[in-house]
């Protein structure tokens, strides 16, 4: 197979779902031959990826992952998709061990906002508690000038139930939670606009998008720039 990309999934399973899903669904295809090239690794035993950022004793996600990303560049992939903004911790000691480029999720994300958002300044962060603790979006944040306003405790907590709780144990989307939380980012934080900083988050935004709060999805970002990438590497 010429021209394709792969996809490093499973984390988790039903978010990675969301992603081939979004992305079916947005290429711009009339027929079978007009979809695209891709390989779906769905490695859905890769361990938790914020246990182990908030306890370096529990099993590390990194030795899969670059198990992954090794076999798959002996097939030679023209870019790499990982559609988990918390894998993107370990982001630079992946792309290290290839020479084929990985979309960086968290980086396309905030380079959305100035596009759909071109008055924001405070920028606010929703994601699991490995994300908003390891900082992968901080620096992204400050390097186009916005003010990060990071969730309190309080709606961190929340956001974990809403992930853990219900997303990932159930595979249930609690709406409810989900625009409470969106609420008190842009109403009680004062943000001008809130980042879905997890594939989770992204999966609640495709089942429970009826709201009006200003956002950037970075899933529905990353299946954008995928296609732009996948569609640019079909013309050579």
């Amino acid at each position: 197979m010429k021209n394709f990309f792969s996809i490093i999934g499973g984390m988790g399973t039903e978010a990675t779902e969301s992603y081939i899903h979004v992305l079916n669904k947005r290429t711009p295809a009339h027929s079978d031959q007009d979809y695209l090239n891709y390989i779906l690794v769905n490695h859905a035993t890769i361990p938790d990826r914020t246990d182990y950022i908030l306890d370096n004793s529990k099993p590390n996600p990194l030795v899969p992952l670059m198990d992954d990303i090794k076999q798959q560049s002996s097939l030679k992939p023209n870019f790499f998709v990982i559609p988990c903004n918390t894998a993107h911790y370990f982001y630079s000691k992946l792309q290290s061990i290839t020479d084929i480029p990985i979309l960086h999720m968290p980086k396309e994300a905030v380079k959305e906002i100035g596009r759909v958002y071109p008055k924001a300044k405070k920028v606010g962060l929703i994601a699991t508690r490995g994300t908003i603790y390891d900082g992968i979006y901080d620096n992204e944040i400050s390097n186009f000038n916005y003010e990060l306003v990071k969730p309190t405790k309080h709606i961190e907590d929340e956001t974990m139930d809403l992930i853990y709780k219900y997303i990932k144990e159930k595979n249930i989307v609690n709406a409810e939670l989900y625009h409470h939380i969106l609420d008190e980012m842009i109403n009680e934080m004062k943000c001008d606009v809130v980042i879905l900083g997890c594939t989770e988050l992204s999966l609640a935004q495709e089942r429970a998008s009826d709201h009006n709060y200003p956002l950037v999805d970075a899933q529905s970002v990353l299946v954008d720039r995928t296609i732009d990438m996948a569609l640019h590497n079909e013309q050579k």
